[in-house]
Formats: structure tokens, C-alpha cells, sequence
């Protein structure tokens, strides 16, 4: 079963990067340009710490 909404969604998505020729760089070009223009703020968040495993406590032979 499809959703209508996620079609529309990919439809919309399809059309705007064929604007581009889908080329990566111009459409992010595009995006962060239109999120000045509506002065969208940008969340920025540090990275989460990696937990490291610990090594095992086997013995090698």
C-alpha cells in the first residue's frame, strides 16, 4: 500500500532536484539559501560521546 502523503513528499523532492540537474551541491546551495530567507534557525549540537568497549579479560595461549 502506498501513502499518498509520502508520494507527494517524494514527488515535491524529485521535482526540486531536477531543477538541479541533481547535482548535491546546488540543491544544498538552494536549501540553505531559502532557510536564510526565512530566517530558520539552525540547531548545532555537539557529538554524543562513543562509549568504548572494554577489553576482554581472556587470557591468549
Amino acid at each position: 500500500m502506498k501513502d499518498p502523503i509520502v508520494e507527494e513528499v517524494r514527488r515535491a523532492r524529485d521535482a526540486h532536484a531536477r531543477q538541479f540537474s541533481y547535482d548535491l551541491d546546488a540543491i544544498v546551495e538552494d536549501l540553505q539559501k531559502r532557510e536564510k530567507e526565512l530566517g530558520l534557525a539552525t540547531v548545532s549540537l555537539p557529538p554524543k560521546p562513543v562509549a568504548r568497549k572494554k577489553k576482554s579479560a581472556r587470557k591468549r595461549t
